[in-house]
């Protein structure tokens, strides 16, 4: 694939180069970017990951990819937080789809923790950046404002979900806290068991150890409210 190097104007230059043209190059362009960065980050991982081959995948020189990002850690950074908006959406969509009904509360609560679950199953690269699982689960090389960010989009996830135990059990703050907290480490921990062959191993699937824990949590929500 010929590399292209890619002038800071329009393609096309002259007067035709509207700003709204200009901004929808710079998005396909950069869209591209990340694409192929998906693909080197999940080859070689963050730390192995470089900016010559990020721009070979892509089809760029090495000048016009800093022309979209500083480096490799604001490319791995942003394909992060794509995926955590994606998840928030997915979440939040799960929980909107519950009709209205009497065990409506226990029904959001079931569906925010299956859209999470169901996610990432869907999206297991996107599980990969998640849990940093290219090279060990350490957030190795990125930045502490980076991480700050990222971990500020994750927060707001568990927070729709930490939503839905309230309606349904009426908790305190900190006991909503400890609830989805639990939640997540249960349902991470399920991704991880599912995507390495360790429930199979053990005659389990995730589906039925997702159902019992749901059916608990609802439990000990009722009996909170």
């Amino acid at each position: 694939m010929a590399r292209r190097d890619v002038p800071r104007g329009s393609s096309d230059g002259g007067k035709d180069a509207a700003p709204v043209r200009q901004a929808r190059t710079h998005e396909f362009r950069r869209a591209a970017v990340l694409a192929a960065a998906g693909s080197v980050f999940a080859r070689d991982g963050l730390s192995g990951a470089t900016m010559r081959a990020i721009a070979g995948a892509a089809g760029y020189t090495v000048g016009a990819l800093y022309f979209y990002y500083p480096g490799k850690e604001a490319i791995y950074a942003d394909l992060l937080g794509q995926s955590l908006d994606r998840l928030r959406m997915a979440v939040a969509g799960a929980i909107k789809a519950v009709d209205a009904g009497p065990d409506r509360a226990e029904a959001r609560v079931r569906a925010g923790l299956w859209g999470f679950l169901g996610h990432y199953r869907s999206h297991p690269r996107e599980l990969d950046l998640g849990l940093y699982l290219f090279r060990g689960l350490g957030p190795h090389g990125l930045s502490p404002a980076l991480d700050r960010e990222l971990n500020s989009r994750l927060i707001a996830v568990l927070r729709r979900i930490s939503g839905t135990m309230t309606e349904l059990g009426r908790l305190d703050p900190l006991a909503a806290h400890g609830e989805t907290v639990a939640a997540f480490a249960t349902m991470l921990g399920l991704l991880v068991a599912e995507r390495t062959g360790r429930l199979k191993i053990l005659d389990a699937t995730a589906d039925d150890v997702m159902t019992r824990y749901l059916d608990a949590l609802v439990a000990r929500l009722r009996a909170a409210a």
